[in-house]
């Protein structure tokens, strides 16, 4: 533990890495759309820089946990992806839509570093205690990247054009890079890499959130429920126009949706000990699956409502997630497991948003319809794993770390250096 390294500079450092990404894909969009004049076409280049992060996420964490300086890794992730950012600019509407798209994908790879590569490194910034208070206010960060990251989208394409606002998201992701440079060492990093190769960790990281019942559950389910969100954020610009009469207007919703988030993980921060992870996991799905279908009404006041309802349960989701993944990590693949959750996620999102812009063409209510049904879906996905793990006797393989690590895990409620099989969180072959 480094007690020099203060949390609010890391608080800085996340919040202005992730207004950037958040501000980013908002501005890819609708620099797609007005570039090519298609909602396909910016849908497309919008899930193309996220649709790959389910690749690159395993691969970095894995990457990062070997790192005995993880800072310089994160440094130099976020440094690439501002420049494929820049690239992007550069050919949209100079080289073939393809070979926008394909750039986009690569910089994809990179996108996990934004949100769990910072996450992951938490642990080793306050003592177990604070970490539950620590969470909170890292998922409050999101929040607030969500709230800032679009309006600002919005602002630059209104006042400057769509340009304006990716270059404004490179601006404030260079801005984090003297904080991720300075995050502290992992002193286990050495020990870790001469006993095991990266494929090994790679395998050891999918098992470790595979056959773990609490960590499985939750990534599922958050999961399909970012293909709902995904869809959501695509119909944006047009659910603006529909409502307040631009494309443009379409981030002031998703505006309403963060504050929504930010509000509910404030209050969550008063009271870190009060959130139930695992409940909570679910109700805030439900919670998004009814303000989708109240959005599907597409009317001006019943829209605003949903958007509200759709950030109290996205931001408690996000800091039970977080909660959760804490609790269940093992400490040696504590960054494989953020940066894979957060790629999932990720991807999932891609696969809403990039069916989202040809639906939300056709219909615009039916998209809204379809989101609320992934948000039905993933609820439902949650109470199966919870029975099948009630309904398996068997008993798995221990996926800890060895045992003279297990003794740094940090961990929220259940101790995750206890083996699985004594925490009763199997899901036999799932």
């Amino acid at each position: 533990m480094i007690s020099r390294y203060k949390l609010p500079l890391y608080i800085a450092g996340a919040a202005a890495a992730r207004t950037g990404d958040e501000m980013s894909g908002p501005a890819l969009l609708l620099v797609g759309i007005a570039v090519t004049d298609s909602a396909s076409a910016g849908s497309a280049l919008l899930s193309g820089i996220m649709i790959s992060a389910a690749v690159g996420g395993p691969v970095f964490g894995a990457m990062l946990d070997r790192a005995a300086v993880p800072g310089r890794l994160l440094t130099g992730a976020l440094a690439a992806y501002s420049a494929v950012l820049v690239v992007i600019l550069l050919i949209l509407g100079r080289l073939p839509l393809p070979v926008v798209i394909a750039t986009a994908v690569f910089g994809g790879l990179l996108g996990p570093a934004l949100a769990g590569g910072w996450t992951s490194q938490l642990p080793r910034l306050v003592e177990s205690d604070r970490l539950p208070r620590a969470n909170a206010l890292d998922a409050m960060t999101y929040n607030l990247a969500s709230l800032t990251g679009p309006a600002l989208a919005g602002v630059a394409a209104i006042l400057a054009g769509a340009t304006a606002g990716v270059v404004a998201a490179v601006a404030l992701i260079v801005l984090a890079l003297p904080v991720a440079w300075t995050l502290p060492k992992n002193p286990a990093a050495s020990r870790q890499g001469s006993q095991t190769s990266v494929t090994a960790d790679l395998i050891s990281g999918f098992n470790a959130i595979v056959r773990a019942r609490f960590l499985a559950r939750a990534t599922v389910t958050s999961v399909i429920s970012y293909i709902g969100v995904g869809m959501l954020v695509t119909s944006s610009p047009l659910l603006g126009e529909e409502a307040m009469g631009t494309t443009n207007s379409g981030t002031f919703l998703l505006a309403a949706l963060a504050a929504a988030s930010l509000a509910a993980n404030a209050l969550l921060a008063q009271r870190p000990n009060a959130l139930r992870p695992d409940e909570t996991v679910l109700g805030s799905t439900l919670v998004l699956a009814v303000a989708l279908l109240l959005a599907a009404t597409v009317s001006p006041v019943p829209l605003f409502l949903a958007m509200v309802l759709a950030g109290a349960g996205a931001g408690p989701q996000l800091t039970a997630l977080f909660a959760v993944r804490h609790r269940e990590a093992p400490e040696r693949l504590r960054g494989q497991i953020f940066t894979t959750g957060a790629s999932l996620k990720i991807t999932g999102y891609a696969v809403g948003a990039g069916i989202g812009g040809p639906i939300a063409t056709w219909s615009l209510s039916g998209a809204l319809v379809v989101a609320a049904g992934f948000e039905i879906l993933a609820a439902m996905s949650f109470v199966a794993l919870t029975t099948a793990g009630r309904g398996r006797g068997s008993r798995l393989p221990q996926v800890t770390a060895p045992p003279k690590e297990e003794g740094a895990a940090v961990s929220l409620g259940k101790r995750v250096d206890q083996p699985l099989d004594k925490r009763g969180d199997d899901l036999g072959s799932l």
